[in-house]
């Protein structure tokens, strides 16, 4: 699509967003959201999937009707308010833009009370946008377009459910679905709610980009933690993410980095709404060179000043790991990540090292590395579940090849790698359950004591 075919509002929100041209996924998106089509856009992580969705609301929106228009649902809070900081630059060109954000974690009255006046976009997760409906803080029957960003994420946490009451009681609204992946679950919900969808998919794979250096060490019998204070001195970043498995392996890390004088962002899951909420902000403003944060909170996240990636081991769902090492070679920059790694992570690498071009390396004291010829994957943990059941699969027995036999070996590992996936996605929902349940009896701990 060329500029001059977006009305001025809708030129000086690009203008304002530095952008020379569109990326391959918001050229094909816009054109198809112009022309008031369902959408399924996927692409892979820094491809511009955010303002393919911004770009057609702004020449969309009509400031002048006192009514909510748009509903855009993200799976966590994190991406709601970074998305709010991008979407915010709306009212910088029409000042008469009202933009409202809604997740889990805030004050549940004094949000509802905000919404005394309407908004003309929401921004919010699927559990706090579908108790607005209910508790009558917002009329939806006047929402045009409805963006569910991170679709394979909504499912994966079971928060469909929630859309579906919102689904339900909009007259056909426009409804555009971005995603890095297309799972089987979401096939019935695509048939159930958009018309003729126009299925957009960018082949823009973010292990193969050439720009992004990958180095790997052997953590041996060190710690996650000690590793990472003998890599941190080799290199200089502007901004630098260092992923860990699990929440508390974030605390862990990050107290760590502390009292070894080095000035952390800690982003995870576990912080309040008002400490997730100035982390974000700190992020985007490039307050800290160094972030640790968990595969939750760090999905989807975008800025441009990320140099380097740290990964402590590798994520249970492998496809995380394309979501880390996104975080930096975004919009035409070098980029560099250190994957630190321990026995039990050496299955999932050697499916990773059949596209991502690995340099190993062995870390000395002072920051200094040597290089090392070839991969070395011949520790292998005999007792770890997923390389036993992955070499049973693969090993050939000294018998008489049947037919289709790679074929029926490829399946098993994929029923493999399959079964891993659900039972991480039901420890997330049990998380997400269990963070609920919390925060509804602290609310009801609330009222109890001020009728008291």
């Amino acid at each position: 699509m060329k500029f001059e075919q977006f009305k001025k509002q809708t030129f000086d929100f690009i203008k304002l967003n530095g952008f020379n041209k569109l990326t391959r996924i918001q050229d094909a998106t816009i054109d198809m959201a112009l022309r008031d089509k369902d959408v399924i856009a996927l692409s892979k992580t820094g491809t511009g999937k955010t303002h393919a969705f911004l770009i057609p609301i702004m020449e969309k929106i009509d400031s002048s009707k006192d009514e909510l228009q748009v509903i855009i649902s993200v799976p966590t809070r994190e991406l709601a308010y970074q998305l709010y900081e991008k979407a915010k630059m709306m009212c910088d060109i029409d000042s008469y833009i009202r933009i409202k954000v809604s997740v889990g974690g805030q004050d549940k009255k004094r949000s509802l009370d905000s919404f005394k006046t309407v908004p003309h976009i929401i921004i919010g997760t699927p559990g706090r946008l579908k108790d607005l409906f209910i508790e009558s803080a917002i009329r939806i029957d006047t929402v045009k377009i409805f963006v569910v960003d991170e679709a394979d994420m909504t499912l994966e946490y079971g928060f469909l459910t929630d859309l579906d009451v919102l689904f339900s009681r909009i007259a056909k609204p426009q409804i555009l679905c971005f995603s890095a992946t297309f799972p089987e679950g979401l096939k019935p919900f695509v048939k159930k709610y958009l018309n003729n969808p126009q299925m957009i998919k960018i082949e823009d794979n973010a292990y193969m980009n050439p720009k992004i250096k990958h180095y790997l060490m052997n953590a041996k019998h060190h710690s996650y933690g000690e590793c990472l204070l003998n890599v941190l001195p080799s290199f200089q970043p502007y901004v630098c993410m260092i992923f860990a498995n699990t929440r508390n392996e974030v605390v862990e890390v990050a107290e760590l980095l502390r009292q070894n004088n080095y000035d952390v962002l800690e982003l995870h899951g576990g912080l309040e709404s008002r400490a997730r909420k100035q982390a974000i902000k700190a992020l985007a403003a490039r307050t800290y060179t160094y972030v640790v944060c968990s595969d939750v909170a760090g999905r989807g996240l975008d800025n441009e000043g990320i140099t380097h990636v740290v990964s402590l081991g590798i994520p249970s769902d492998i496809s995380f790991f394309t979501h880390r090492i996104g975080r930096t070679g975004r919009a035409g920059n070098d980029g560099t990540c250190f994957t630190i790694y321990k026995e039990a992570d050496i299955p999932s690498l050697k499916i990773l090292a059949q596209t991502i071009k690995f340099e190993p390396r062995n870390y000395r004291k002072g920051g200094f590395f040597k290089e090392l010829k070839h991969l070395t994957f011949e520790v292998i943990n005999k007792t770890d579940k997923r390389e036993k059941e992955i070499a049973k699969s693969l090993s050939r027995k000294k018998e008489k090849v049947k037919p289709n036999y790679k074929k029926k070996k490829a399946q098993l590992v994929k029923k493999i790698k399959q079964k891993e996936r659900q039972e991480y996605i039901r420890g997330k929902i049990r998380e997400e359950k269990k963070a609920r349940y919390k925060a509804k009896a602290h609310e009801l701990y609330q009222s109890l004591k001020e009728k008291k």
